[in-house]
């Protein structure tokens, strides 16, 4: 019969990789976009397109073919010049993409312009990072958040969401007027949401810092870094406690708190939602309270992956971030985490090459949570921390 699909022999394997080929098929095929500036070389534009393949992959989209042009500033109007653009136009016909995904957040002209062009599915840094939050959003309180951030998005670009804008609600027997039109109504709408947003977040910001003060004295330490570097699974291992992990970006998004015991001495450890390069500022707004985790923490444990390629970097938009929400100037204690990897000596160097990691006073350690290497020296580290605190000790 037509479509039916015959096993041979029926082995499991390759049930599993037919599967994973058809999964593979069903997967949107993207191109990304980025420019290159006076401020980035070319190295910098790649590991930059690299990580928004990653952004793309844990989105559900496969990445096809990466673009990039050297330019003083992106451009006004397309954002790469019209030439990069007909290149781009020429592929997408070529090779059935079903997306584009620029490397930035495009003005709602911009957008307007290149979907016109590429008449394709377009998506911004932004868009993408809050797609990805919405997906992985499972609590109510998490959903909440994602859902104002994406709303406060989508409100200046109303424009290009509708092809009915134009049309008025005015006119006929006791409606004559200017009347509205529904771009007018959707914008309405979409602000009396995010204001009923807005005030549910208020509640549980209130719910939130309650819970913090019946939490008593116990000193409170907060995991930070860059997404991906292994927090969740350094949570486990310090907390001896369950706590999702997986390798993709924003695994994590629900802020969870567990208290643990060094020795004589018992804190509260929090894991939080990892940092990014050029994090939308939606979601710094609507992610208070879970970076209040931070705010409030004594001390802050930061994890670098030191098997990154561009891993000073992270640490330096980890730390802009912190002065960002507020949280700079706190002890930090920071952990140089994967050292497993076949990376991990010449990163190791780099990091030491640094003036900041060089001093030998620095509060430093490199482990392996995966593998659990080292991580008697860093809960000595931990405990030494929090001895400086004057906490009580159990007794």
């Amino acid at each position: 019969m037509p479509g039916r699909i015959i096993s041979l022999g029926g082995h499991k394997d390759d049930n599993l990789k037919n599967k994973a080929i058809k999964t593979e098929q069903e997967r949107e095929r993207a191109v990304l976009v980025g420019v290159i500036t006076a401020e980035h070389n070319d190295e910098q534009t790649k590991e930059y397109l690299d990580e928004l393949a990653f952004l793309a992959e844990t989105a559900g989209a496969v990445a096809v073919k990466s673009f990039s042009q050297r330019l003083e500033r992106a451009n006004a109007k397309t954002f790469t010049g019209s030439g990069k653009i007909g290149e781009i136009l020429e592929f997408i016909k070529e090779n059935d993409i079903d997306l584009v995904i620029f490397d930035d957040e495009l003005t709602p002209s911009q957008m307007r312009n290149v979907e016109k062009i590429l008449e394709c599915k377009v998506v911004d840094r932004t868009g993408l990072i809050l797609d990805i939050f919405a997906k992985r959003a499972k609590t109510a309180y998490a959903k909440t958040q994602v859902e104002l951030a994406q709303y406060q998005y989508q409100l200046p670009r109303l424009t290009r969401m509708w092809t009915h804008l134009e049309r008025q609600r005015g006119g006929g027997i006791g409606r004559y007027g200017p009347g509205e039109t529904q771009l007018e109504t959707d914008r309405r709408i979409i602000l009396k949401r995010i204001s009923k947003l807005k005030e549910q977040l208020k509640k549980i910001d209130r719910q939130m810092v309650s819970q913090r003060k019946n939490r008593g004295s116990l000193l409170r330490l907060a995991l930070v870094g860059y997404t991906n570097t292994g927090k969740s699974t350094l949570m486990t291992l310090l907390s001896k406690s369950d706590v999702f992990a997986e390798n993709k970006l924003f695994a994590t998004l629900d802020t969870t708190v567990r208290r643990a015991v060094i020795g004589d001495l018992a804190f509260l450890l929090s894991d939080t939602v990892g940092f990014i390069r050029k994090l939308p500022v939606q979601l710094i707004e609507s992610f208070k309270s879970t970076l209040d985790e931070v705010r409030e923490a004594d001390i802050l444990i930061h994890v670098v992956d030191v098997s990154h390629p561009n891993c000073e970097e992270q640490i330096n938009i980890v730390n802009q971030t912190l002065l960002d929400i507020g949280a700079a100037g706190k002890p930090i204690l920071t952990v140089f985490n994967k050292i497993d990897s076949c990376a991990f000596r010449q990163a190791k160097e780099r990091c030491l090459m640094n003036s900041r990691f060089s001093d030998e006073g620095a509060s430093r350690v490199f482990i392996s949570a995966k593998h659990k290497v080292n991580i008697e020296s860093l809960r000595g580290n931990i405990y030494e921390a929090c001895a400086k605190q004057d906490v009580p000790r159990i007794t």
